[in-house]
């Protein structure tokens, strides 16, 4: 209580100036009370209404125009003490409002209070405690026992045990051995490891999910503006009601009694609380949502469009078949593809690289590699020119090009060697175990239309579509045919899943973008307005429906607000609420309607 007390100077001011002004006036010192408690009331009156005129030049009608008018008809009539309740309504809520966010905030700002600040760098001088932010790419980093990876980077130890949880959602201890990537986020273990930073913080993950945390916290949710826009005609309701009052009474008390029963308090309150509520849900559940305009939009989403490879899958295709053309064999054709590949940044070109490797196949080195965005990449390997890619890329170049059939969503890259098509390539990537039922989910959120956006060909995309419940399939697509397709799609909003850099533009153009973080892009993760932050596409669902409930809880907290509000005033005007009991009364109401709100840190009931 102390501390909540010290944290809200002006309402300790309040109380103490309250228990002065009652104590002289029990004393029979009247006057001496309302001169203290008009000039205090008086002194907070100017200053609020002083901010009120700034605001209203900018456009901005807010509801702080009610409880101004009140403790200004309160002082009028001598309801002095009555003028003091409500300034303390004000302050009171205010720090009332202070202690809900700083809880609804809790879970959300994990991340920031653990984000490390020193590294300890490998010198050859022996280790030197740097600022997180002077670390460089190839940097040599030891990370100590129970401490937090500071940047991505390649372990250079010969194992490593690390907690992965809040990064994977994966509760056990994972082994990374040498030469393996560790993600930044990830808890080291009891030994002493060392790895050789691959980024610099800023653009290490866990820097990166850190800064989307601090923006969520810094956005403001429509539906607050929406609470504001309540204003001018709760603000006439309220004047009318107490004006026919004081016609009706005669007495100018009436009017006074009814106003302070209009303070709107909960209009100003229970929106921010529930959607920082919300967010603090979504964050439990492994995805940063980019503020409370986005919850609102993710509550109205009735279409969602995912991406195929990372998003709906693992990301992670293995080399299925070898099917090369008359005149070539399977080992030739997988070592050709697999020396143009080591140029490629596809998400295939692993895959087929890690084939022939397994095969111990001769790996050349590939020269004057062109990349064609989204298409393929053509090179010269031990001089002869190998283009590696879709079929519509292959049969530019080699027009006799055939296209593969498959019947179970394997992947399929197409080879064309000096002009003549040489085969194809299969690889499987493994549905994601949770895509079926996060389908199935939206379905029962009120998602009336859901479509697989790719550049992968159609036959591979209709098989991952069959395996997961999806129904439409838009294949072969360029980035700019995404963005086309997500601004046709009907009805709206519209929601965006994608991983890659290419899905960045039609993240940054759906209603709604969300990025597969753990593995994703880091231009996927700027430009959506959500991050998932496990591999698993399970949180897509879960933030739908925990936005569906913040939006709930935030309207119907602001409508009990109104409501009661209301009856209280009709109640005032026959003059059975003294002015102070009103007051008093009113913030009653306002703890009420803060308390509603506060529902939205429960976790909604699964769809």
């Amino acid at each position: 209580m102390l501390r909540f007390l010290g944290r809200s100077p002006l309402i300790v001011a309040t109380l103490v100036v309250g228990i002065v002004v009652v104590a002289l006036a029990g004393s029979g010192l009247g006057l001496a009370a309302r001169l203290v408690a008009t000039v205090f009331v008086g002194g907070f009156v100017l200053w609020t209404a002083f901010g009120m005129v700034r605001d209203m030049l900018r456009g901005h009608f807010g509801l702080d125009i009610l409880a101004v008018i009140a403790m200004v008809a309160t002082l009028w009539v001598g309801e002095y003490i009555a003028a003091v309740v409500v300034m303390l309504m004000l302050t009171g809520g205010e720090a009332l409002e202070d202690y809900a966010q700083r809880r609804a905030r809790r879970d959300l700002g994990a991340l920031l209070e653990r984000a490390p600040r020193i590294v300890h760098r490998v010198t050859a001088d022996g280790i030197a405690d740097v600022p997180v932010g002077e670390v460089v790419v190839g940097d040599e980093i030891l990370i100590r026992p129970a401490e937090l990876v500071p940047v991505d980077g390649i372990l250079l130890s010969d194992a490593a045990e690390l907690d992965e949880s809040q990064l994977t959602g994966e509760s056990l201890p994972v082994t990374r051995t040498a030469g393996e990537e560790v993600a930044s986020g990830a808890i080291n273990g009891s030994a002493a490891v060392r790895l050789r930073s691959l980024r610099s913080a800023a653009d290490s993950q866990y820097q990166q999910i850190v800064a989307l945390v601090q923006e969520a916290e810094a956005s403001k949710a429509p539906t607050v503006r929406m609470a504001d826009r309540f204003a001018v005609p709760f603000t006439l309701v309220s004047l009318v009601i107490a004006g026919v009052a004081w016609a009706v009474s005669g007495d100018p008390v009436r009017f006074a009694e009814v106003l302070v029963l209009a303070t709107p308090c909960p209009l100003l309150l229970a929106a921010p609380v529930a959607f920082l509520g919300g967010l603090s849900q979504t964050a439990k559940k492994g995805i940063v949502v980019k503020g409370g305009a986005v919850l609102e939009q993710l509550a109205r989403v009735r279409s969602a469009a995912f991406d195929k490879t990372g998003t709906l899958t693992l990301g992670h295709p293995t080399l299925a078949a070898v099917r090369p053309a008359k005149g070539f064999g399977e080992d030739e054709l997988l070592a050709l593809a697999a020396s143009v590949e080591t140029a490629s940044s596809h998400v295939l070109a692993d895959g087929i690289i890690a084939a022939a490797e397994a095969r111990r196949l001769p790996i050349a080195v590939a020269a004057d590699a062109t990349e064609v965005a989204t298409n393929g990449i053509i090179a010269t390997v031990d001089g002869r020119e190998v283009a590696v890619g879709k079929p519509a890329y292959i049969a530019s170049i080699a027009p006799e090009t055939v296209r593969a059939e498959t019947t179970s969503g394997e992947a399929v890259v197409y080879v064309a060697v000096d002009g003549r098509f040489a085969g194809t390539l299969l690889l499987a990537d493994e549905v994601r175990p949770d895509a079926a039922e996060t389908i199935a989910a939206l379905s029962r959120l009120g998602v009336t239309r859901t479509a697989i956006l790719t550049g992968d060909v159609e036959a591979t995309a209709r098989g991952i579509a069959a395996a997961v419940g999806v129904a439409e399939v838009h294949a072969e697509l360029l980035p700019a045919d995404k963005v086309r397709l997500a601004a046709e799609l009907q009805p709206r909003p519209v929601l965006m899943v994608g991983d890659g850099v290419n899905d960045a533009p039609v993240l940054a153009a759906a209603d709604v973008g969300i990025a597969m973080g753990v593995r994703g892009s880091t231009a996927a993760g700027e430009a959506a307005s959500a991050v998932i932050l496990r591999d698993a596409i399970s949180p897509v669902a879960d933030a739908v429906r925990i936005s569906r409930h913040t939006v709930s809880v935030a309207r119907t907290a602001i409508w009990i607000g109104i409501a009661l509000s209301v009856v209280l005033m009709l109640i005032a005007t026959t003059g059975v609420i003294p002015a102070v009991a009103g007051a008093l009364t009113q913030e009653l109401v306002d703890l009420a309607t803060i308390l509603y709100a506060l529902r939205a840190l429960r976790a909604p009931r699964a769809a």
